[in-house]
């Protein structure tokens, strides 16, 4: 081996989601040598997992970076030209435009769409699938890094060793709490349904007629419904298919497992159904009505975190920065984690890991923290919660100034992303 020629740098990265498969793009665009750890037995084939998302101009960007076929993203996502906050008056189903931006320029994705665009663009013998983390522990001359992890096929257990271990194990990671044991998540006083309607075949029926008519700009437009005490966003995804989010305000439900989303029965929609046909129009009911498996998610976030290196270890994503989803910032930061993480590793190389994991910890912290604040303050104004400094916000007595409060291009860094 020549003398001056670098190591090749090895990372683990503990969760295959969407911060791990950007992770994965980021680190092997260097030179790293990556492997994924994800639990699940196998990529997510066509399957509805997970629901919509809204790309900004910036990661857009970076994900085509990463493409061999750079318009692949363009073909696999939707305009959304136009940011619309609008309120509805329960008593008589009345609508009417509070706040519209038409420069909005984002792009709408539908989870599993977005994570086999990024999947499938990677080497194939980066994922380890069916591999369940347990532990780690870093050497005592913090040269390097040892994982443990359960092979659920036959429940062996497999040690790898790495210079790098990253978290991208999401807003309940099992490795943040390793070094924060008494960080608490913070509930936000609601929890969200969601779902998406498949309508192909079904383009001309009724119900789609009447939500085009209802919602005129579907298919460019990220659409905010504001009601008494909650708020719905509506938009469309590619390939026939509608995204809806009821947010509900109740008091923090038990969460079993390492997940926020909940299990729920046929009774629990159905009074779900109910509180919807009070407050929203009748043409948006019938959506969520026709939506097949509706899912109950628990909103949290928590106050930012000082600190999201320590040694070998680095968080990404929601286990660095959990955040609700009002400003559709959580897939936006996390993109950029993984694309600064790897500008600061190919910058000081692996001999100064922790040079390079300081600068990229000075250089997000300011921003995802600020984004964080901004998101859960946007979430009480429309969902109609008390706020420390003033009174909780009402559509039809809301100054043109409060009105600009509710637009996504008030978050801060909106136009300059680190």
């Amino acid at each position: 081996m020549v003398e001056n020629q670098k190591k090749k740098a090895k990372a683990i990265i503990v969760g295959g989601s969407i911060a791990g498969v950007a992770c994965a793009h980021a680190l092997t665009s260097i030179g790293c040598q990556v492997l994924v750890l994800e639990k699940t037995g196998a990529p997510p084939t066509g399957s509805p997992t997970g629901a919509g998302l809204g790309l900004d101009p910036s990661a857009q960007m970076l994900i085509a970076s990463w493409l061999a076929n750079p318009h692949l993203l363009h073909q696999a996502t939707l305009p959304l030209t136009i940011d619309q906050n609008q309120a509805t008056d329960s008593a008589t189903k009345e609508s009417w435009t509070l706040a519209r931006d038409e420069e909005y320029n984002f792009r709408a994705a539908h989870w599993a769409d977005l994570h086999g665009l990024l999947y499938n663009a990677l080497p194939p013998d980066v994922f380890f699938w069916g591999h369940q983390f347990i532990s780690f522990s870093i050497s005592e001359d913090k040269s390097y890094v040892k994982v443990k992890a359960k092979l659920l096929r036959n429940d062996n257990i497999v040690e790898i060793e790495g210079d790098l271990l990253i978290a991208a194990d999401g807003c309940l990671s099992l490795i943040r709490q390793h070094f924060l044991p008494d960080l608490k998540l913070r509930y936000s006083g609601y929890c969200a349904w969601r779902g998406v309607l498949d309508f192909s075949g079904k383009e001309d029926s009724e119900t789609i007629k009447a939500i085009r008519k209802a919602y005129p700009d579907l298919g460019k437009c990220l659409y905010f419904d504001l009601g008494s005490g909650t708020h719905t966003v509506l938009y469309e995804l590619l390939n026939k298919r509608l995204n809806w989010i009821f947010y509900v305000n109740q008091p923090e439900p038990e969460i079993k497992g390492n997940s926020v989303t909940m299990k729920v029965s046929e009774e629990m929609i159905d009074e779900m159904i109910k509180e919807a046909e009070k407050t929203w129009v009748p043409e948006l009911v019938k959506v969520m009505k026709e939506t097949k498996d509706p899912f109950l998610n628990a909103i949290y976030d928590c106050d930012p975190l000082r600190q999201i290196y320590w040694d070998n270890v680095v968080l990404i994503g929601d286990a660095a920065h959990p955040t609700t989803p009002h400003g559709l910032r959580s897939t936006n930061m996390t993109i950029f984690d993984a694309a600064v993480l790897g500008k600061c590793l190919e910058k000081w190389g692996l001999e100064n890991l922790h040079s390079a994991l300081e600068e990229y910890q000075s250089t997000r912290l300011p921003v995802t923290s600020k984004q964080v604040l901004h998101s859960r303050w946007l979430g009480q104004i429309k969902q109609g919660l008390h706020l420390p400094d003033q009174e909780p916000f009402d559509p039809k007595k809301a100054s043109p100034e409060d009105l600009k409060d509710l637009q996504q291009k008030n978050m801060p860094f909106f136009s300059i992303n680190h």
